[in-house]
């Protein structure tokens, strides 16, 4: 039987999707049925990612000789899972291959599509790791990537929207994203809103979130995109509340920290740069605040509308008599 071309469900988009069975009832219908096809679809990208390595020749490689991808699709490592995998390879080996490229820029050396931890398992045991080398485009390098992590990877909403906006980063187009990671053109436009709106740096601080879905972080796009909060934020993660936490509590803190308003300290009074006056009878009452680069006047009276017009109609006058006594009380 002649050899199926493997990279065909990764270089030609596919242009028609099989008729879904007609079923009665709710299942069929809004966030069920989309659940539902997501499950299919991811089904149908780890059928892909396998078809990549069907009759292929698996070679032994020395780890040290293969690089990572040029693009990350994994924040941090779980350490209690990879500390699994280390024992499970080291108990049984390396159950299936990962997938290579020669590099493209270095002579003598590849690149991992898929496949990280198991050549990082490889390396520590000072064992040659199990793969398959393929030549590959960069298009069809990130959409195995992709693909192999929809079937493989407990990846969080996070580390995919990451994942994404990187791959928007390097120039690839959103057919292709789409394609990587099994989303639809809504996802992959909610994915990119995160990640364009809440700062890198944030994000990394956070990390993987792996409890953390994708209503909470578009709940935090909202909370961060206030100016006032997005300082607060920058601030808060620095502290070491926040770094002690685990990754899903550190996202918890984050919000809950942007959510509610900080009440001012019992008894403290008015700020000590705010000043009352008021004049006898109280017919009319001023209030100022003084912040060091400005000053504020706030009247309050029944003719304060007339009052303040008067004023500012006498600014140059007030503004001269005063230039006038620092002078005398200076010498100048």
């Amino acid at each position: 039987m002649a050899r199926r071309d493997v990279l065909l469900g990764i270089t030609q988009a596919e242009t028609t999707k099989p008729d879904r069975p007609a079923t009665a009832g709710y299942a069929t219908r809004g966030a069920s049925r989309s659940m539902l096809s997501s499950i299919g679809e991811l089904a149908a990208q780890a059928a892909k990612a396998e078809r990549l390595l069907e009759g292929e020749t698996v070679v032994d490689l020395d780890p040290n000789l293969i690089d990572g991808s040029f693009v990350s699709d994994r924040m941090e490592d779980d350490d209690e899972a990879f500390a699994e995998l280390v024992a499970a390879i080291r108990e049984r080996g390396q159950d299936s291959p990962i997938l290579v490229r020669p590099h493209p820029a270095k002579n003598g050396r590849y690149q991992i599509v898929f496949g990280h931890r198991r050549a990082r398992v490889a390396k520590q045991l000072g064992k040659p790791v199990r793969a398959v080398v393929k030549e590959l485009h960069d298009k069809d390098h990130v959409v195995a990537q992709g693909q192999e992590n929809s079937a493989r990877a407990n990846l969080s909403f996070i580390e995919r929207a990451v994942f994404a906006h990187n791959l928007a980063d390097l120039g690839h187009d959103r057919e292709t994203i789409q394609s990587a990671l099994a989303i639809d053109a809504p996802m992959l436009t909610r994915m990119l809103s995160v990640t364009k709106r809440i700062p890198t740096a944030i994000i990394h601080a956070i990390g993987a979130a792996k409890g953390i879905g994708r209503d909470r972080w578009l709940d935090l796009t909202l909370l961060i995109e206030k100016p006032s909060n997005l300082v607060k934020a920058q601030e808060f993660v620095e502290t070491e509340e926040f770094k002690s936490a685990a990754t899903d509590d550190r996202f918890n803190l984050l919000f809950n920290s942007l959510k509610t308003p900080r009440k001012p300290k019992k008894g403290a009074g008015a700020s000590p740069n705010a000043k009352s006056w008021a004049m006898a009878g109280k017919l009319v009452s001023v209030t100022t605040k003084d912040t060091g680069k400005a000053f504020t006047l706030a009247v309050k009276a029944k003719d304060a509308s007339r009052f303040g017009a008067y004023l500012s109609e006498n600014l140059e006058q007030l503004y001269r008599a005063f230039r006038d006594l620092e002078a005398k009380q200076t010498g100048d």
